[in-house]
């Protein structure tokens, strides 16, 4: 089967979760500029999981668009991908209510499960679409998907340690995706 549903029925699945983290921003309480103070931890947390939907998002729609059909398994990978994109709004609001060890640790877990859910959707793909598929090619040896789940890993340690250094993992990670993955582009 072509791509086109699972495009879509991804896409609504994303935006719910994008709507989701911004039903969480509470507006301050309180008319003037100091009123907002309180809720700059809040929204940065806010930007960074807006970041990675984000980043999954863009990058979802660029693997699809390199991939010709789709099977029963890819479709099941799917869910397992959205599976964990879904919890990216509640791990965000337990980290924002919490900057803590577990919360900290737990957003890294919910992290590293998506990065490994979309590395496994990649696989069935490829496998539908033969190793000499335009989304092969474009994947390769997929250096910056290996090396995220490794730093995640890493975070989620350092959590246990210092919430801070974890947190500074995860920004680096969306750093480093942050621009689309140009191999499928080029593909």
């Amino acid at each position: 089967m072509g791509t086109g549903r699972l495009e879509a029925f991804s896409d609504g699945v994303i935006a719910i979760i994008i709507t989701i983290m911004v039903l969480e921003l509470k507006a301050p309480h309180g008319a003037g500029f100091d009123a907002l103070l309180p809720v700059i931890p809040v929204f940065l947390s806010y930007v960074l999981s807006f970041t990675y939907v984000g980043i999954y998002w863009n990058n979802h729609h660029h693997m699809l668009q390199a991939t010709d059909s789709v099977c029963g398994a890819a479709l099941w990978a799917n869910l397992h991908l959205l599976f964990w994109l879904s919890l990216i709004p509640f791990v965000t609001a337990w980290m924002d209510e919490n900057f803590a060890t577990a919360p900290v640790a737990i957003y890294g877990f919910v992290l590293l499960m998506s990065a490994i859910a979309y590395w496994i959707l990649t696989r069935v793909l490829i496998g539908e679409n033969g190793p000499e598929s335009r989304l092969a090619k474009a994947v390769g040896k997929d250096f910056k998907g290996v090396t995220s789940i490794v730093v995640y890993a890493i975070a989620i340690a350092a959590a246990l340690w210092n919430p801070w250094v974890a947190l500074g993992c995860y920004v680096l990670v969306a750093v480093m995706w942050i621009i689309p993955d140009r191999r499928i582009e080029r593909h």
